[in-house]
Formats: structure tokens, C-alpha cells, sequence
């Protein structure tokens, strides 16, 4: 009985895995959309006040688009490229600017933009089916970026930003259209922080009537790529 167990279930595996071999060409081509539950964007990374260095303000609901390339070297194993512009800003009371001697908060368009270059490592189930094909792959990610902040006219000039190196994890489904044509929807985690120098590009600028003197020196801002990613995605497999 136990013999003719492990044979039934080596028989179901082996079938399984032929079963889930891809019927397509070894190179996929993705267009997706991006879809980020957060980001947290640091003004002042650099106090030595560890309440003001940690203070942030959180930028929700970010789409975008990217490019996915996959190149299948095994049936188990692929390498993927991933390439993404992400931008988002939002009209939030950030800034601090003195008015003669007093000092006023205004509100200003903050944001960021961050291109994101990811590789993939993918591992392919063998339990997927001829339609569903199920993956999960991790990587390590080069990213960079900058701090966006308008106001009136003025707005930031980069005087230094540094990249930043990052691990990701993710699984995806593909699930076959036709047989060149699939739909991808994908869940990636991934926590990328970068931090970029800026200045304004004038010191003065007149707000209703008022001449407000904005700082002169350069300052820090970090970026925190911290939320979820969900990606759908349609694939042409060549």
C-alpha cells in the first residue's frame, strides 16, 4: 500500500510538472501598471531631534507604469528586468517662511519622482497549469530619485542625490490568454530609501501681495519607498 502510494504520487507530481511546462517562447515582455500603497517622505532626516528626524507625511495611492522583461533560461528558472517612473505630489502646509519677521506656514506642491531598476531572480511552481503559471522570484534593486516641492514660481534645483540599493521579494501569476498573450497580476514588497540635496531656485518670491524670503542653504530630504506593490500587467511572450 505505501509503495503504491509514493508511485501515485511521484506519477501526479511528474504529470503536474510536464503538465505546467510553458508552451511559449523563452522571452516575456510585460507592460504593467504599478500600483504603491504609500511612500513616506522625510523634510528633515538630519535633526538631532529624533522626533523632528522621524516625522514624516505620507503620500498614498501611487500609480505608474513600467516595462518587465523575463527571460526563461530553465523551466524553473527566470531572470527578470523591471524598469518603473514613479511620481506623485500632493498640496500639503510644508513650508516655513518668514514674512518680515514673522514667521507662516504655506502650502506648497511636495512630492517625488524615483525610477526604480530591479533584478529578478524568478522560481517557476511546477504545480501550474496550462493557464495559471505561478512564480516567486526575489532581487536586489537600484533606485533614484527626487524631491519634488512648487511654489508660486519657485521650485528645487538638485544639488547632490544619492542612489540607493535595495532587496525585494515578489510572487506573480500569469494567467494564458492565447498562446503568446498572457495577464500577470503580481504582489511585491520592496523598502528603498534615498535621500536628495536641494535648494530653491530664488530666495524671494511675492504671495499675495507679500514678499516671502525663502532659505538660502541647501537641504536634505529622504524618500521611503515603504508600501506594498501590486502590478497588472499584460504579457507578450516571444
Amino acid at each position: 500500500m505505501f509503495k503504491f502510494l509514493i508511485i501515485a504520487f511521484l506519477s501526479i507530481f511528474l504529470s503536474s510538472h510536464t503538465y505546467a511546462q510553458f508552451s511559449t517562447g523563452k522571452l516575456g515582455i510585460a507592460v504593467n501598471a504599478v500600483y504603491t500603497t504609500s511612500v513616506d517622505i522625510f523634510l528633515n532626516p538630519n535633526s538631532s531631534n529624533s522626533e523632528v528626524r522621524n516625522k514624516s507625511y505620507t503620500l498614498e495611492n501611487i500609480w505608474n507604469l513600467g516595462l518587465d522583461i523575463r527571460y526563461r533560461f530553465t523551466n524553473e528558472f527566470i531572470l527578470g528586468l523591471n524598469i518603473e517612473y514613479m511620481k506623485k505630489t500632493a498640496a500639503v502646509p510644508n513650508l516655513t517662511a518668514f514674512v518680515g519677521n514673522q514667521v507662516f506656514v504655506f502650502e506648497v506642491e511636495d512630492g517625488f519622482s524615483a525610477v526604480p531598476i530591479e533584478l529578478t531572480a524568478h522560481y517557476y511552481f511546477p504545480f501550474s497549469t496550462e493557464d495559471f503559471k505561478f512564480m516567486m522570484g526575489g532581487g536586489v534593486g537600484y533606485y533614484i530619485g527626487e524631491f519634488i516641492r512648487k511654489f508660486q514660481e519657485v521650485e528645487l534645483e538638485i544639488t547632490q542625490r544619492k542612489f540607493a540599493l535595495g532587496l525585494h521579494v515578489s510572487a506573480s501569476m500569469d494567467y494564458i490568454i492565447i498562446e503568446n498573450l498572457s495577464a500577470r497580476f503580481e504582489m511585491k514588497f520592496r523598502n528603498p530609501q534615498f535621500t536628495i540635496t536641494s535648494k530653491y531656485s530664488q530666495t524671494e518670491v511675492t504671495y499675495q501681495g507679500n514678499v516671502i524670503q525663502l532659505p538660502e542653504n541647501p537641504f536634505d530630504t529622504k524618500v521611503d519607498i515603504n508600501g506594498l506593490t501590486f502590478i497588472f500587467g499584460l504579457v507578450v511572450n516571444i
